[in-house]
């Protein structure tokens, strides 16, 4: 059974762009083969834009550096003529923190996936038990006498549901003559 979770790796938290690398680190490889292989063929068109798609931001994060570029406070010290902005603003920038988004999904996919493979282990066993019974019946039917050398007791004897019932249904005419 595939299984696929995608790793965010762009963090908005300033104090935390140093430990990027880390999350490229972290993020799993897809078997793009292996995956291509279980796509039905009405959904060749949806799997492509998804491989593009993954490929374009796999290519933009890869083009970004490990850690952003450091502030050279004492440049813009220099350059600002009013006294204390540049310092105010280094305080603010070193106390920003900006929130990460707290994690709402990953519980709902998660019990999604337990119940999908919980779905899938009941269908292989629905089937496999299909398959034993259909097997059992291709056992019965190599067994049988040819159609072609089988006499009606046979048949009837083979497979009972071909059993005529008189009372039901006569032989032959199989309404009564006065209604012919």
């Amino acid at each position: 059974m595939l299984s696929i979770r995608v790793v965010h790796p762009v963090s908005t938290n300033i104090s935390r762009v140093g430990r990027m690398s880390g999350r490229r680190a972290a993020l799993k490889a897809i078997d793009w083969l292996a995956f291509a292989e279980r796509i039905p063929p009405n959904q060749r068109g949806m799997f492509n834009s998804l491989k593009t798609r993954s490929d374009a931001v796999s290519a933009k994060l890869a083009s970004l550096p490990e850690a952003p570029a450091a502030i050279d406070w004492a440049y813009y010290r220099g350059v600002v003529a009013k006294p204390g902005m540049v310092d105010e603003f280094e305080k603010k920038f070193s106390a920003l923190k900006v929130p990460e988004p707290a994690d709402t999904q990953t519980s709902a996919i998660n019990a999604q996936e337990a119940e999908a493979n919980k779905n899938a282990v009941s269908y292989v066993e629905a089937s496999k038990a299909r398959i034993a019974s259909y097997e059992k019946e291709l056992e019965k039917f190599k067994s049988m006498i040819p159609f072609d050398q089988m006499t009606i007791e046979d048949l009837n004897a083979a497979l009972p549901e071909t059993t005529l019932d008189k009372a039901k249904h006569p032989y032959w005419p199989h309404k009564p003559i006065a209604e012919l």
